[in-house]
């Protein structure tokens, strides 16, 4: 079965996909979402922990009420061993979404700009002739279908299926961390406006724990590590970490899910004759976090004014597509690579180094550095811009200093 032609496909109804989406249809674009699910955001895995400065700066902010959970003024940092190091801003810098509701804003706002949204169809295949991505093949109640484009956009998500099939280098394998996130009730003693992050080898190997308050002793809590079984993990935090076992030991799971985080940093090719990739299956996400949501969004701009500027020159050739990779570059990977060298240097520590860490932060007292904290999606920037302040100069020397005794 043949189905009319688009300018452009767009492979997943996430954040990614459906903001890339909805960037063309504003420039008036004919463009339609492949969704494989029944329903958009579906199912829900990601934790849903946005900035809000990022939000602004794409557009997004603020929120419908009903989208937004909560909002957070700071975090505290635990130790292995339960030190803490608080940092607590004037005004809030985070919020968590639901992120079903987040999901299906996105898209309802795309649908509103034009854009048209295909459920329950999962795409088997791309068509490509003469080397050029020239649509897909859909599956849709057992029947075949070819979607024609005349360009691909591809935010499947970090399963990268697509990917794969081009050929291109999907996330690193080694480099993808296992996660797990739970709705919990009968949360204990948390601070509404304070999200609570635990690190360790113990509890989270190679990244870290976190406890997010939303209302009435209700909280997502979860994990991500680089090994080990994610449910054992999340028991051992529950129920093993000091301070944590306070909070979670009488608490109720009353949804669970699990996924993959890629955390190594984008893939080396995102475009093809015909064909971009965004998102998840791009790995443009923030190597500290696992925040995928700011960072992939802010590609799918790009991916949309680079294919809208592709449709002006009727030229879908990798000669002119590479320009999204290269404006994504420019706007990302300095912040990327920083954010790989700390990713390194702090989940190298041995839980007593971490110990030692967070109890050196709190005596310097960082978080009065820390306190009228704004940007956290671009990390370096962060940096550069605190630099000048000794505590900044001595919190980032002694965990270089840490580090390389790690190393001998």
């Amino acid at each position: 079965m043949e189905h009319d032609s688009s300018d452009v496909l767009v492979v997943g109804g996430g954040p990614s996909g459906s903001f890339t989406a909805l960037n063309l249809a504003k420039l008036g674009c004919n463009v339609e979402v492949l969704e494989e699910d029944s329903g958009i955001g579906l199912p829900c895995h990601c934790a849903g922990h946005l900035s809000l400065r990022g939000l602004r700066r794409l557009g997004l902010y603020p929120l419908p009420r009903r989208v937004v959970e909560n909002t957070y003024c700071g975090a505290i940092f635990h130790s292995p061993e339960g030190n803490q190091f608080r940092v607590h801003c004037s005004s809030p810098i985070t919020c968590s979404v639901n992120r079903v509701l987040f999901d299906k804003y996105i898209a309802k706002l795309a649908q509103e700009a034009g854009v048209d949204y295909l459920l329950n169809s999962k795409v088997e295949s791309l068509i490509i002739e003469e080397g050029f991505v020239k649509g897909v093949v859909t599956e849709r109640e057992r029947d075949k279908v070819r979607l024609p484009a005349k360009l691909v956009v591809d935010a499947e998500g970090v399963s990268s299926r697509i990917v794969k099939q081009t050929g291109l280098a999907s996330p690193r394998h080694h480099m993808l961390l296992k996660a797990v996130e739970t709705e919990t009730e009968n949360v204990r003693d948390t601070e509404e406006d304070t999200v609570e992050i635990f690190l360790g080898e113990k509890y989270a190997p190679g990244f870290y724990a976190w406890l997010m308050p939303t209302s009435d002793g209700k909280a997502k809590v979860g994990l991500a590590a680089e090994r080990g079984n994610p449910r054992q993990l999340l028991k051992r935090l529950m129920f093993k970490h000091p301070v944590a076992s306070e909070k979670l030991s009488k608490a109720k799971i009353s949804h669970i899910s699990f996924h993959s985080i890629p955390v190594g940093g984008p893939i080396p090719k995102t475009f093809l004759d015909g064909f971009l990739v965004v998102g998840d299956a791009a790995s443009q996400v923030k190597p500290t976090t696992g925040g995928g949501v700011i960072f992939g969004m802010t590609c799918g701009r790009i991916a949309a004014e680079t294919a809208y500027e592709a449709l002006c020159k009727d030229d879908f050739s990798s000669d002119f597509l590479q320009i999204y990779q290269k404006r994504c570059q420019e706007k990302l990977e300095a912040d990327i690579r920083f954010m790989l060298r700390i990713r390194r240097m702090l989940y190298a520590l041995s839980d007593d180094k971490l110990d030692d860490l967070i109890d050196f932060f709190t005596k310097i007292g960082l978080e009065q550095t820390l306190q009228n904290l704004e940007e956290i999606d671009f990390q370096r920037l962060l940096l550069l811009r605190t630099l000048w302040n000794p505590r900044i100069v001595l919190a980032v020397s002694y965990l270089l200093l840490s580090y390389l005794q790690t190393k001998h």
